[in-house]
């Protein structure tokens, strides 16, 4: 299990929390697996390939289950064999710790 992925996704609470910059993303995007992307420094995309229809749903309901638990929700765009994952943190507009921390979980999840 990678570092990302031992770390709990902590609330974005009071107007603290800042949309991580250029280097910032590049550091974490290191830190990921393969096959993740990053979208105009503002979102975290990737999509998972299965066999067939019901293992990408026994997968989306895993993560559906990590993301609740750690409070911290993906857009999951499912069909059969494919699920794409995309991340960003709706209260600073961008990218945060908390995207990759869910990023990294979901590749344990494979």
């Amino acid at each position: 299990m990678s570092t990302l992925a031992e770390r709990k996704c902590v609330p974005c609470e009071g107007g603290r929390a800042r949309a991580l910059d250029t280097g910032g993303i590049a550091s974490y995007l290191r830190e990921l697996g393969t096959g993740w992307q990053v979208i105009g420094t503002h979102h975290l995309e990737r999509e998972f390939t299965f066999p067939d229809f019901a293992r990408a749903l026994a997968f989306t309901n895993r993560l559906g289950a990590v993301a609740e638990e750690q409070g911290h929700h993906p857009d999951i765009y499912l069909t059969w064999g494919r699920v794409r994952v995309t991340l960003w943190t709706h209260a600073v507009n961008g990218l945060t710790e908390n995207d990759f921390i869910l990023a990294a979980r979901a590749d344990t999840l494979l």
